[in-house]
């Protein structure tokens, strides 16, 4: 796929090849394939762009990273733990372990057997760990792609931290939803069981001048000439950093509610949602940030939850609380990642714009947002905004690869 964005009436700077952005992103992994020793036949082969991905999560400064990430690691730990009753003795599959953690997890809070699936060569180093601290017994590293391992038995818990940048990036929920079709008993536990996206405008003034007014005066020469090019150069690809939760201008729209019990994969190829805000205050429009909340709810909550006629939480195409904008149990685990929630290392997705748009107080902004998976690559996703303000309208298309 050959990235582009493009905003407003043909407007904005000219269309330019892809570049390779200067901070590393962080690849999320996923499951491959495994071949048993004594079969003759090959493993089936991932395509080359899959092999990337997976080569790249056989790298353990990533992993290093995400478990780094307190709040991530502490919330999953806590998740489990406060599920241990339905994970005692029972059967786990982790889908995507990375190094093991999640499944030691589990082992400790019970669990006779655990299966540790990751696609990637970090799971030769999460068989390491799991023999050194002697939890063979209970931990099975799988080498390959759930989609292709065997297990030979229905699992009662499926755990798997699949989440990459704006919730859905690199598609990995497809795999869970795949482990779940295929061994998931009745009745099982999904972790986290829910996930929600959410956008809302925001105002960065400073993001703005440091990247393109910056070229205005460069050691007194107006170098003036660059600015669209700066703009095109700064803002053309999804940016993933962390925003002040004072730069949120209104109260974040609810893009995508997930139920891992029932979503299917066709849900989550292409959709939409409708936004339509107020801005709370008077300031530049700059741009939509993303973030999202995963919940770790038992099987019964979450089918008497399915059963109200308005589920407890806030709609597609509603607007919510700006903060954990989920009314959670407190016995259940809540992983927010909104702006001013203590940061992980997903931050927020931020879309901006070539040009700042200035608003009054209580000015409309209304519009709608498409995410469409790449089928070919989990490592591309696009993301089309259409939106009026002013009078006028936008368009900005980008692509997160």
């Amino acid at each position: 796929m050959n990235p582009s964005s493009s905003q407003g009436h043909g407007a904005g700077p000219p269309e330019r090849p892809p570049r390779r952005r200067r901070r590393a992103r962080r690849r999320r992994r996923n499951t491959g394939t495994r071949a048993a020793p004594e079969q003759a036949q090959p493993p089936p082969v991932a395509a080359a762009h899959d092999a990337a991905y997976f080569n790249g999560y056989a790298q353990l400064g990533i992993h290093e990273e995400m478990i780094k990430d307190q709040v991530r690691t502490k919330t999953y730990r806590d998740a489990i733990m406060q599920h241990r009753s339905f994970i005692r003795g029972k059967v786990v599959l982790d889908v995507g372990c990375g190094t093991g953690i999640l499944s030691m997890f589990c082992a400790y809070a019970g669990a006779r057997r655990v299966y540790a699936v990751d696609a990637s060569d970090i799971a030769i180093q999460a068989e390491l760990v799991v023999e050194a601290i002697s939890l063979s017994n209970i931990i099975t590293v799988l080498h390959g792609r759930v989609e292709d391992v065997d297990i030979n038995e229905k699992v009662d818990v499926i755990v798997s931290e699949w989440m990459g940048y704006i919730l859905f990036y690199e598609n990995m929920l497809k795999s869970v939803i795949t482990a779940r079709d295929r061994w998931l008993k009745p009745g099982g536990l999904i972790l986290p069981s829910h996930a929600t996206l959410y956008v809302a405008p925001v105002t960065h003034p400073d993001r703005y001048s440091e990247r393109v007014g910056f070229w205005r005066n460069v050691y007194g020469i107006d170098m003036s000439a660059l600015l669209n090019y700066a703009k095109q150069c700064a803002f053309e690809e999804p940016l993933v950093e962390s925003i002040p939760s004072e730069n949120v201008l209104a109260w974040p729209h609810v893009v995508k509610h997930v139920d891992c019990y029932t979503v299917i994969v066709q849900e989550l190829e292409s959709f939409t949602s409708n936004f339509y805000w107020k801005s709370m205050m008077r300031a530049p429009l700059n741009g939509f940030a993303f973030w999202f909340n995963v919940e770790f709810h038992k099987p019964e909550v979450a089918a008497a939850w399915r059963r109200l006629p308005a589920p407890p939480y806030a709609s597609e195409g509603s607007s919510a609380n700006r903060y954990n904008k989920r009314a959670t149990s407190n016995k259940d685990s809540l992983l927010s990642t909104a702006p001013g929630d203590p940061p992980t290392h997903w931050q927020q997705t931020v879309i901006y714009l070539y040009d700042p748009i200035d608003l009054e107080e209580d000015q409309v902004i209304e519009g709608s947002v498409t995410l469409i998976q790449n089928r070919e690559s989990r490592g591309f996703m696009s993301i089309e905004l259409a939106y009026l303000c002013g009078g006028h309208s936008f368009r900005k298309f980008s692509v997160m690869n």
